[in-house]
This record gives structure tokens, C-alpha cells and sequence, in this order.
């Protein structure tokens, strides 16, 4: 379960685009960032993606990827042409295939590898699904198959992108846009795959003039109850509306960390208290087994973008840290796994993390307030050294963050040590996906 969201430029308060993703996917299912460079490649090439091979194309862009360990594909990422895309898993009526092809996450770093506006990200992605169609088991430890949507975009537009089998259907964003785990282009869709419109015409769904509407026949109810789907939708909406023509970076932080009307309101809230899932996802016992495992945010400009990662699990509870395609990308510790290592950034933040659930509010509290003044000291940072025109200035100032985001979590992880898991069936539940992880006990 996942959380997607979008600005253009006239509704945010400096006139970039802006971008933001959680990942939610299982608990072990630890996320590395990876900046794969451009390529060439022989004619004739082949491109192995994560289940089946494809041709590969004579170049492709250099990418920031945020890649589950075990595939090929990316759940989100950017491009050196600043394209970004987050994937979205879908579920219709329609059953979604489980002979493997390619999977959502293949088609998001296809789509950057390939595309070099967010309109062009658009049409490799259909083209390939039409050409190679989408399906395959997408779970870690449990079996997962669905189908996929997706937000596109650039410095100038953005585009969701929705998909059933080898169906699509598109939908330019006009201002805002939140997408979640539930189909949600009705009737004013842009374009839309011909097989798609043939079956809506045989099937009598069109109007006289030739239009239905996609969610509606699509959506599978049953499922979208499951997962809160529309209603993530309708909550992130209505957080990017609260500041429609001043959003920022911070915000779209703070919505990518919102744990719902309930958290909101309520201070001693904590992930045992939740009802339905949530934008910032922690998991816990019984079929609410996803968390938040990554998350993204980019401010797109035409000069250049900046993108915000966190390369942990939890936004609330993690600080996002800039990346400049032109700096690099700053040392992770080795690529983790779903096996426990504490020279990797990703585990090394899970020790705080699961540390927290034996007393979220109060490691909420201790932690924010200075987890908010670091990232606003970060962006004036990045933003002084992108103003210089000096390379090196860049280059120190990413690093400078870096290296100030790790001293934070270390004094972070220090206080939480010794805390052990919440008790009942959430500590239990968490307990056993330490144990399966070779996890030390906290």
C-alpha cells in the first residue's frame, strides 16, 4: 500500500513542481537507493528485468532509484532530466495476472531509464505494457499480484497513469493530485488505450458521447475497503488543498508523515490505535502487515531538481536528506537485505524505529522538534549551495547533511536502546519479523 502525491508549479509557493512518495511494502522488505548512470548499448541488447527480458533501447538516462532489495524495477525514483515517477499497486475486478512479466516497479525505472519528460515517461510505459503486458507475484514473503498506477511528472506537468493488464487510461493533473491504492480517473480522462474503449463500447459502459468512467467499473470494492484506498486518497487531497499555492517541501514532508484524523488530533496516538491504514503505514498484527519503508519527495524546477530521500522506513521518524544528481550519492552502508545488518543505514534506522513502538508518542515527541529544525537547516543549506554556482559548495553541503542526519539518528537510537516491543499482539507480531530477520532483541 502506497501513498503518491503531486503540485504544479502555480500551487506551490516557489514555483516548482513538487513530487512525494511513501513506499509501503513488508516489514523486512528493506529499500536501497541506488544511482544507476547512463548507458549505451549495443544493438540488439537485452534488458533482464525482474521476472522476464525485453529489448533494451541504444541509451538510457541516468536515474535515482528507491528499489525493494530483491527486484530489478524501483517503486519510485528521478531522472537526470528531472522525471519522476511513483508506482501505485491497483486492484480491479478483473483479476490481475500471475504468469509473470513485467511488474509496476520494472515500468517506473523503465519509464526513467527511457523517457526524458514526464510525457515521454507516459508513452514508454503504455508502449511497454501493450508490447509486454504486467503481472507476477510483487510480495516478499507473502504472494501479492496486482495491477498498477502511477503519478508522472516534470518541471512543466504531471500525469496519473492508471492500468489494467494491458489496458491504460491517463489523466493530465490540472493542480493538485493524491493517488492511493484505488483507481481514481473517472469520465475526465485524457487518452485511453484503444483495447480499453473497445471493451467499454462492447461492454454499453459509454455515454453518447463516448466517455465512462474507468474508477467506477473498475475498482474492486471488496479490496478498496481493505486497504482504505480512496479514503488515503481523499485525506492526502485534502492535505495539499490546506495549502494549495504556498506548498512546499516541508509539507509535502508533513503529509507524506501523517498518520490520519485520528493522529492528528491526538497526541498519545500511537500505531496500535490504528483503524484503517494510513499515509505514514505502520504495520502491526493480522493483515496490516506493510509499513512505510521509503520515502521521496522532489521539487522539480527547470534549472535543475532537488530530491528529498529518507532510505528508511517510518518518514515520521526519519529525516529526509537531499540528493543532487550532480554530487552523487552519499554512502549507505552495504545494500541491505531482508537479513538484519547494522552497517546498513536501512537496519541501522530499524533499530530506532522498532525501538519507538514500545512508547511511539513519547519517541515522537522527544524526536520531531529537532528532526523538523535539522531538515529546515538542510534546505536553507542546499538552497545557499545551489545559489553559489560552486560544485564543491554543492557537494559539501550534501554531505554536510548527511553526516548530520546520521549523528541525529545515532543520538536517536542511543535514547530509545533497551526499550524492547510494545506488548500484546503488535509486539508479538513485530517480534516475529525481528526473529525472521536474525534481528538482535531490542
Amino acid at each position: 500500500m502506497c501513498d503518491t502525491l503531486a503540485a504544479l508549479a502555480g500551487e506551490t509557493l516557489r514555483g516548482a513542481v513538487l513530487f512525494a512518495k511513501n513506499s509501503d511494502r513488508e516489514r523486512n522488505e528493506a529499500q536501497f537507493l541506488e544511482l544507476a548512470p547512463r548507458g549505451r548499448h549495443a544493438p540488439g541488447s537485452a534488458l533482464k528485468a525482474t521476472y522476464v527480458t525485453i529489448p533494451q533501447v541504444a541509451e538510457t538516462h541516468a536515474c535515482l532509484l528507491s528499489r525493494p532489495f530483491w527486484m530489478w524495477g524501483a517503486e519510485m525514483g528521478a531522472n537526470e532530466h528531472g522525471v519522476v515517477i511513483g508506482n501505485e499497486a491497483m486492484h480491479a475486478r478483473l483479476p490481475a495476472q500471475r504468469r509473470r512479466a513485467l511488474i509496476g516497479m520494472d515500468l517506473v525505472r523503465l519509464g526513467l531509464e527511457r523517457g526524458s519528460s514526464a510525457a515521454e515517461a507516459v508513452e514508454v510505459i503504455t508502449g511497454l505494457l501493450e508490447a509486454h503486458g504486467q503481472g507476477g507475484d510483487c510480495g516478499h514473503l507473502g504472494r501479492f499480484y496486482y495491477h498498477n498506477g502511477f503519478i508522472v511528472a516534470d518541471a512543466r506537468e504531471a500525469y496519473v497513469l492508471e492500468t489494467v493488464g494491458r489496458w491504460w487510461i491517463v489523466e493530465r493533473v490540472a493542480d493538485v493530485r493524491a493517488l492511493s491504492n484505488a483507481f481514481s480517473i473517472g469520465e475526465g480522462y485524457a487518452r485511453a488505450s484503444a483495447g480499453l474503449l473497445a471493451h467499454a463500447r462492447a461492454e454499453g459502459w459509454c455515454d453518447a458521447a463516448g466517455r465512462f468512467d474507468f474508477a467506477g467499473r473498475m475498482i474492486d470494492e471488496a479490496r478498496d475497503a481493505a486497504s482504505f484506498g480512496r479514503g488515503r486518497c481523499a485525506r492526502g487531497t485534502e492535505l495539499l488543498n490546506r495549502r494549495r499555492g504556498a506548498l512546499t517541501p516541508a509539507d509535502m514532508m508533513a503529509i507524506l508523515r501523517d498518520h490520519g484524523p485520528e493522529g492528528e488530533g491526538d497526541p498519545d496516538w500511537t500505531p496500535a490505535d490504528t483503524a484503517r491504514r494510513t499515509i505514514c503505514m505502520h504495520a502491526a498484527q493480522g493483515p496490516r502487515r506493510s509499513q512505510s519503508v521509503a520515502s521521496m519527495v522532489s521539487e522539480l524546477k527547470p534549472a535543475g531538481a532537488v530530491h528529498w530521500v529518507t532510505g528508511t522506513s517510518a518518514p515520521c521518524l526519519s529525516l529526509f536528506k537531499p540528493v543532487l544528481f550532480e554530487t552523487g550519492l552519499p554512502d549507505q552502508g552495504p545494500r541491505p537485505t531482508d537479513a538484519y545488518d547494522g552497517e546498513s543505514l536501512w537496519w541501522r534506522h530499524e533499530r530506532l524505529h522498532r525501538a519507538a513502538l514500545a512508547d511511539f508518542a513519547g519517541a515522537l515527541a522527544a524526536i520531531a522538534p529537532e528532526r523538523d529544525a535539522l531538515e529546515a537547516g538542510f534546505r536553507v543549506r542546499v538552497d545557499h549551495a545551489l545559489a553559489s554556482g560552486d560544485p564543491q559548495a554543492r557537494r559539501r553541503a550534501v554531505a554536510a547533511c548527511w553526516r548530520e542526519a546520521e549523528a541525529a539518528e545515532t543520538r536517536w537510537r542511543a535514547a530509545l536502546a533497551s526499550r524492547g516491543l510494545p506488548a500484546g499482539g503488535l509486539g508479538r507480531s513485530w517480534a516475529r519479523l525481528g526473529h525472521v530477520a536474525a534481528m538482535p532483541k531490542l
